[in-house]
């Protein structure tokens, strides 16, 4: 595990500066997930580190292979200021434990739900899955583990998680551009979804 978090971080690091905070959590059964904070101007980001230790696999599968498989970190930047945000910490930690957790493969165009607000006042309990490689490069593992993909996160209000779940994830993502929406607003309300 320490072999592939030690690059991992590293590889957050050199993308997003040092981090500010971090922040550990564990649950039953799983491993140490942290969560790291990391400043950027008028901009936070928060980043996992500890998903990506195993690779995610289907648990219903007997023959699970132990080293190869999608690995994943999750990054989600929101404006700095605006709401208690830094409550988010131990949602992004349950988002991480996921697929030790329930199997869950988290892959880009997935929807993740937590149930409740990501911080205190949040019009967003579940947030949509990104394409990796834009903010965080994706980092190479030593063959035959496949690399690990630093996974943007999108906070959905309940109608686009709706709209999403109707329309996919590509017209969600074409709406909230051809609207101009701030995603990285904490407080922002739900694009129009005529």
């Amino acid at each position: 595990m320490a072999e592939i978090l030690a690059p991992v971080e590293a590889r957050l690091r050199t993308a997003l500066g040092e981090p500010d905070a971090r922040a550990a959590v564990t649950f039953l059964g799983t491993d140490r997930i942290e969560v790291l904070r990391f400043i950027d101007g008028d901009v936070v980001r928060y980043a996992t580190l500890g998903m990506s230790a195993q690779p995610m696999a289907d648990p219903s599968d007997p023959f699970a292979d132990p080293v190869k498989g999608p690995r994943a970190e999750l990054v989600l930047s929101v404006r700095a200021g605006l709401a208690d945000t830094d409550q988010v910490l131990r949602r992004l930690a349950v988002l991480a434990a996921s697929p030790q957790v329930e199997g869950v493969v988290v892959a880009p165009g997935a929807s993740l739900d937590v149930g409740e607000p990501l911080w205190p006042g949040a019009p967003f309990s579940s947030v949509l899955v990104a394409e990796s490689g834009g903010l965080v490069e994706d980092l190479e593992l030593a063959a035959p583990m496949e690399a690990v993909r630093f996974l943007p996160l999108l906070p959905m209000t309940p109608n686009e998680a709706a709209w999403k779940r109707v329309r996919g994830a590509q017209e969600l993502q074409e709406r909230w551009l051809s609207r101009g929406t701030d995603l990285r607003d904490p407080l922002r309300t739900s694009v129009a979804l005529d």
